[in-house]
């Protein structure tokens, strides 16, 4: 007797996946954030806050290569990751940037993060890009980890995000990767 699993996929994110996703990016950002923005900046990690911010960005999506994608356990969404074209000036026309990615807690470590990345992949691709870059938070070592062991690497570059409304910064590293034509 085999046991059922559930079916996995990565999609495009419809409206309809939105209240969802605004769920499991709170749960992401509430956890990559935890001590490094001041606790009014975290309470403002609600569902309803990420599900409006992206409504707005499924209307009225800004010029250039951009997508939501979202990962999905049967019915349900799991995942999430965002992409467009670099906007770091040092990494060319041809480089594309994971803007956002993330499993629900209770759903890592089942393929969903390497599922959504290889999609991100394959529409940068698709769009011509031949580089791909992230940017991570330095105490956020689980999505650098999951990022280095899909192949991407740092490049020394680094940068000093604001995240208070005070002026405090949290430092984050760049990681890039080839992703031309596959040999």
């Amino acid at each position: 007797m085999t046991t059922p699993t559930p079916d996995a996929g990565v999609r495009l994110a419809g409206p309809n996946d939105l209240p969802a996703l605004g769920v499991v990016q709170a749960l992401v950002w509430q956890e990559a954030y935890d001590g490094v923005v001041p606790p009014e900046v975290h309470a403002t990690f609600d569902p309803q806050s990420f599900t409006a911010a992206w409504r707005v960005a499924l209307a009225d999506p800004p010029d250039g290569v951009h997508r939501l994608l979202v990962a999905t356990a049967g019915p349900q969404v799991v995942g999430f990751a965002a992409l467009g074209p670099s906007q770091d000036p040092d990494t060319g026309q041809a480089t594309g940037e994971l803007t956002a990615i993330g499993v629900h807690p209770q759903a890592r470590r089942q393929g969903h993060g390497s599922r959504l990345l290889n999609a991100v992949v394959d529409l940068l691709r698709e769009a011509g890009a031949d580089g791909l870059s992230a940017w991570v938070l330095v105490p956020h070592e689980e999505t650098r980890a999951f990022l280095v062991g899909a192949g991407l690497g740092p490049d020394g570059a680094y940068r000093d995000r604001v995240v208070s409304p005070e002026g405090a910064t949290a430092r984050e590293v760049r990681l890039v990767a080839a992703i031309g034509e596959e040999r």
